[in-house]
């Protein structure tokens, strides 16, 4: 049995003129959580609708279970998928939609009972079988959603946005939820959606996808602690982007890099060569922001000065909004440690001037586009 439940090879999907997949290559593992990552228009929602059956690609392979399912329709692909929408029938009970889809396949008598109150066993609304959508939550709805895909044990559970509709809070609780339920079950789930925060909680891996190609795959801490490029960088997560050069080149992954006239010392995985256009990458809560006079850590080499524009107070950290003196905008996430000299006061001021820095390694350098 292959490592992957899917493959996707080389899908290109055209409308007219207008190509929204170029040669798409994509690998998922069975049993994982993989989200589809990107802005509207990206793509995503198309590698979803050929994994079902809902599109064909204009060229390419779609592949499940280690069969060419590229040209068959929905009903013969071992997939169920959960919309955006939701799309439960108003007029039935949460029993009769979940047992839509079994009736159809013949399934009746104990056997229909059985499968149906075990999805809603699994989702947690067996006590809730016999009530309408509209006597139910937005939560409880998007579970029967669930439990109406998983009742035919499907090989692969897609969600095209399924959690978009909900408020933040009820959002919050069914991404760790639908996580739970994936671990629980075992199934492979394919999710689609553009936001960042979804994909970097509950997923095992992440596809960011923009302008109809892949830009990167990998876990979310790679995703968003070694963007691939800058577009990865900007999409997923805040960024802070410095504008820099090389100054030198030392060998070994070392270079000195020039920001603005000051020179540091840093490390990167990619080569560049000498007097090369750079931007030093740097996430928000890894910036540090220094008060002259103040005590620093040990580990403080090189500064760059800066004014407090902004001062955002959030409960447990502080956003600052600086201006470095080229006009660059710097944005930084400071947490509030009562105990530590040095971290511990944020009472920041507009107009306050600051310096700032980072931990040497925290930053990625990616070439100038």
């Amino acid at each position: 049995m292959s490592e992957f439940v899917i493959e996707v090879k080389g899908a290109t999907k055209t409308y007219g003129k207008n190509t929204v997949l170029h040669g798409v290559d994509l690998q998922v593992r069975r049993g994982e959580f993989l989200t589809l990552l990107g802005p509207s228009g990206c793509g995503k929602t198309t590698i979803l609708r050929l994994l079902a059956g809902f599109e064909t690609p204009t060229s390419g392979q779609v592949i499940l279970d280690g069969k060419d399912v590229s040209h068959d329709p929905p009903e013969e692909r071992h997939v169920n998928t959960v919309f955006q929408s939701y799309a439960l029938f108003p007029h039935m009970t949460v029993f009769d939609n979940v047992a839509f889809g079994p009736r159809i396949q013949g399934v009746n008598g104990a056997d229909l009972e059985g499968r149906v109150m075990e999805a809603l066993r699994t989702v947690k609304l067996d006590s809730f079988a016999q009530r309408r959508p509209d006597q139910l939550s937005g939560g409880q709805q998007q579970r029967v959603a669930i439990a109406r895909a998983l009742v035919n044990k499907p090989l692969v559970l897609l969600l095209d946005e399924s959690l978009s509709a909900l408020d933040y809070k009820l959002r919050k609780a069914m991404q760790i939820e639908l996580k739970q339920l994936q671990r629980q079950l075992g199934i492979t789930f394919v999710f689609v959606t553009h936001d960042q925060e979804e994909a970097l909680s509950m997923s095992d891996r992440v596809v960011v996808m923009n302008t109809g190609t892949i830009q990167q795959i990998g876990t979310p801490r790679e995703v968003y602690e070694t963007p691939a490029n800058l577009f990865v960088a900007k999409f997923v997560g805040e960024i802070n982007l410095l504008e820099a050069s090389v100054a030198a080149v030392h060998g070994d992954g070392r270079y000195t890099i020039d920001i603005h006239g000051r020179r540091f010392e840093l490390g990167a995985r990619r080569s560049f060569a000498a007097q090369q256009a750079v931007n030093v990458l740097v996430r928000p809560e890894d910036l540090r922001i220094w008060r002259a006079g103040e005590p620093r850590a040990e580990d403080v080499a090189q500064t760059i000065e800066a004014t407090v524009e902004e001062v955002i107070y959030k409960g447990s950290t502080v956003d600052l909004m600086v201006r470095l003196a080229t006009g660059e905008a710097l944005s930084a996430t400071q947490f509030f440690n009562e105990d530590d000299p040095v971290f511990g006061n944020l009472d920041y001021k507009r107009g306050e001037r600051v310096e700032v820095d980072w931990v040497p390694g925290w930053e990625v350098i990616l070439p100038h586009d």
